[in-house]
């Protein structure tokens, strides 16, 4: 066996982990125009059942003014709840775990693809660094609303729902999305979060948003079965934050003491604009099992496992292209590079014809 301390049994809370192999969130783009979990995306899901844990794609929380692309999946529905059954219920027969990763786009959404509903963030502060796509092409960001204080309890309670939603759609537990640039990080980093009042201003009132999510999603699985996500370097979506390195510790600092499951930490920038230790901190702050991403090799990723720093390693485009992606490191076998031109097509080139190592 190549790389043995990534195939050592852990516990992430209440999650019981047979290897240190995380499935990152990937958005594929593969559900209906209905945003409901298709049948190719229960094959996808179970196709990587050996890996140690799996995390959904972004999933939509609430209906409305929340979707970025045509085809991203929610769990804001009875369809979208009986849909995602059949994947958690096919990764559960091989023997996998599977989180689902809750999202709300904030101002990466656009009206073309929410009925003509105008996206909503901390202010009113579009996305000037890129273009997104719509049912009409690529189209320049809009201008969110700023939504007011008394809605963002309504957000809050959308969360929760959409965790007991993954409760009756069997998942193991859920994973809060408060990174690259969607609604929660957008609160989180002062480059995106201009406003006054108890969500504005001092990191402590910024991460009140996350925090409370956070809490809601305890009340529904407890903490042990609960992890976020945060990506305080990452500038995609045109984010940035003016000390990433007191955010980290301030966050990490609070979800330590709500007990969750995991802290799944993007240590890196997507671009390499903006630089920075906020690995350290993180560790510092949080006393439970930490996951980190963004590059790892399989050797570093053992590294980081055998040192104690990480009790996981989460891996992204590689589990595109390599659906058995444990059994490959185990063996040292080479990795296949995933087809960028197929991560958004509809059907199944490009999604679950990678087929396993001979």
């Amino acid at each position: 066996m190549n790389h043995p301390a990534l195939f050592t049994p852990v516990k992430l809370g209440a999650l019981s982990l047979p290897n240190r192999i995380v499935m990152s969130a990937l958005t594929r783009c593969r559900a209906d125009a209905d945003h409901v979990p298709t049948d190719i995306m229960v094959e996808y899901y179970a196709q990587r059942a050996s890996a140690g844990l799996i995390l959904t794609e972004a999933t939509m929380v609430i209906a409305g003014n929340s979707a970025f692309g045509a085809r991203e999946p929610g769990i804001h529905s009875a369809a979208q709840v009986a849909a995602w059954k059949k994947v958690t219920d096919a990764v559960h027969a091989k023997g996998g775990r599977i989180l689902c990763q809750l999202w709300h786009g904030g101002r990466a959404c656009h009206s073309l693809l929410n009925n003509g509903a105008q996206p909503v963030a901390p202010s009113p502060l579009r996305i000037t660094n890129d273009e997104t796509h719509t049912p009409q092409g690529k189209k320049p960001y809009e201008i969110p609303r700023e939504l007011r204080d008394d809605e963002l309890p309504g957000i809050v309670a959308g969360f929760r729902h959409a965790a007991e939603n993954a409760r009756a759609a069997g998942f193991d537990g859920v994973e809060i999305h408060g990174a690259n640039g969607y609604l929660l990080d957008q609160f989180l980093r002062d480059g995106s979060n201009q406003r006054s009042g108890p969500y504005g201003g001092a990191i402590a009132n910024r991460a009140r948003l996350l925090l409370e999510v956070v809490d809601a999603a305890v009340s529904v699985w407890g903490a042990g079965r609960v992890g976020v996500r945060i990506s305080p370097l990452n500038s995609y979506n045109d984010m940035k934050d003016s000390d990433p390195v007191a955010l980290t510790s301030y966050v990490a600092t609070e979800l330590d003491r709500r007990g969750i499951a995991f802290l799944d930490l993007m240590r890196a920038d997507f671009f390499g604009l903006q630089k920075g230790d906020v690995v350290t901190p993180a560790r510092r702050a949080f006393k439970g099992a930490l996951l980190c991403g963004m590059g790892y090799t399989p050797a570093e990723a053992e590294q980081a496992v055998a040192s104690g720093t990480m009790a996981a390693i989460v891996f992204g485009h590689h589990y595109v292209s390599n659906p058995d992606l444990v059994a490959r490191v185990s063996a040292g076998a080479a990795l296949v590079e995933p087809d960028a031109k197929t991560f958004y097509s509809p059907g199944p080139r490009g999604y679950t014809d990678y087929p396993a190592m001979a």
